[in-house]
């Protein structure tokens, strides 16, 4: 499978999570079983066009964002050999996800309170400069 194939995988399953949706009903909606969304979303599946739209329209999102953060490396290759970077690759990490919901689940003041923690950390561990 290509890695675009993984990638967009990866963006579906983030979409779905996002929303609360479990393969199940995605599935339902799109007229295919719990498994093949599975496959879709590990990339052992390559998800056609039509039900690429099918799956942004249930969503909520435009097609286009299930390949945003993704661009050519510069290995030069071309065609069905180039080789995609990811800047979302975070995406495929089930912790980031985890935090990136539960971060999205606080309050304003409590967002900022924890955003700073995080800085403060990241300064620490790193010795890196804070920046706002």
């Amino acid at each position: 499978m290509n890695r675009v194939d993984n990638f967009v995988g990866q963006r579906i399953r983030a979409c779905r999570r996002a929303l609360g949706m479990s393969q199940t009903d995605l599935g339902q909606a799109i007229g295919v079983r719990f498994q093949q969304v599975q496959k879709y979303e590990t990339g052992a599946n390559r998800v056609s066009a039509s039900r690429l739209w099918a799956i942004a329209d249930v969503l909520g999102v435009d097609v286009t964002q299930f390949f945003e953060g993704i661009k050519a490396h510069e290995d030069g290759g071309t065609g069905k050999d180039a080789t995609p970077q990811d800047s979302m690759s975070f995406l495929s990490d089930p912790e980031k996800l985890e935090l990136i919901e539960l971060y999205n689940s606080l309050p304003q003041g409590q967002k900022k309170a924890v955003l700073a923690f995080i800085r403060s950390m990241a300064h620490t561990e790193t010795g890196l400069e804070m920046t706002t």
